[in-house]
């Protein structure tokens, strides 16, 4: 049976600490830009921490939310690009191919969630800062588009691995980088095909809900959502 990776994100856990966005950026070799290019629109994050208030003060409190890639299985992204560089793969990933982007920015355009990145300019890397890239993913070029892959370097590392030793993949055994640096437990990966697994197991959950679903893009991460403590104090 074909794999179908997804994720769960419990806002319940979540703490804002953006330990996430920081092992991303060291897993996937994402430049990191200066004041003057933010200032732009130019900053990356394959994944970002939005941040929002509820309640009227003295009542108030703040909500984080992580936002990623969703691996859309009807992605609006795929159909508007003229080279498919962006395309589905036969484990629902919506994967990117850098040798056949030429920078349309159309999938960007497309996307509702706003998590696909122009590459605007060739980073150097000083030294000894090179040394610190990760081998298993490449550099990229400008002119291309980037984005969340759920790092599916690891994915296939895993795959590999189980493979060697005649076995097959046991549950949470992946981890993408920012599952693995998520200290709350707020992120959970793995194959929503296997009914026991954690993931499709917390994707059931009746506090389970999906980003902008009205767009019916049909996402593979569900958020589990976070009670307000007004109504958990009535109960």
């Amino acid at each position: 049976m074909a794999h179908r990776w997804g994720m769960a994100v419990d806002l319940d856990r979540c703490t804002g600490c953006e330990a996430c966005v920081t092992a991303c950026h060291a897993e996937n070799n994402i430049e990191t830009v200066g004041p003057d290019q933010a200032a732009r629109g130019r900053a990356k994050h394959w994944i970002r921490i939005e941040r929002y208030w509820e309640g009227e003060f003295p009542d108030v409190q703040v909500k984080f939310r992580p936002v990623l890639c969703q691996q859309c299985d009807n992605a609006p992204c795929e159909p508007v690009c003229p080279t498919y560089a962006s395309h589905h793969n036969e484990e629902g990933l919506n994967a990117q191919v850098y040798n056949r982007c030429i920078g349309t920015r159309y999938c960007a355009n497309a996307c509702p969630y706003n998590v696909r990145f122009f590459n605007f300019e060739n980073t150097e890397w000083d030294k000894p800062l090179h040394l610190q890239l990760n081998p298993d993913v490449s550099v990229r070029e400008n002119g291309v588009m980037e984005k969340c892959t759920f790092c599916i370097q690891r994915i296939n590392a895993g795959k590999i691995a189980a493979e060697a030793e005649n076995r097959e993949l046991k549950d949470g055994e992946i981890k993408p980088a920012c599952v693995q640096s998520c200290t709350a437990n707020a992120l959970v990966f793995g194959d929503l095909n296997d009914p026991e697994s954690a993931v499709s197991q917390l994707s059931r959950s009746p506090r389970g809900s999906k980003l902008l679903e009205e767009f019916n893009t049909q996402p593979k991460v569900t958020y589990l959502q976070r009670d307000s403590w007004h109504d958990s104090s009535q109960g």
